[in-house]
């Protein structure tokens, strides 16, 4: 996965006014791995990839950047 990710998972959470535990707690992780992915520390695995493309219903392929 490129950096387009942490960018678009910001630009994403900030656009829909939610924090970064709200987000934490949709997606049944920790504030502390939001922070690893908007940082570009961590990925998602594929699970996290998905709810986060349903909950902000964008594809995937644009959260990673290939749109």
């Amino acid at each position: 996965m490129n950096n387009v990710f942490k960018y678009r998972l910001k630009e994403l959470r900030i656009e829909k006014e939610i924090g970064q535990v709200e987000l934490a707690k949709v997606l049944g992780v920790s504030k502390g791995v939001i922070s690893l992915w908007e940082n570009g520390l961590r990925e998602p695995g594929m699970n996290s990839l998905i709810l986060l493309a349903k909950y902000f219903a964008v594809s995937i392929d644009y959260l990673v950047g290939l749109e």
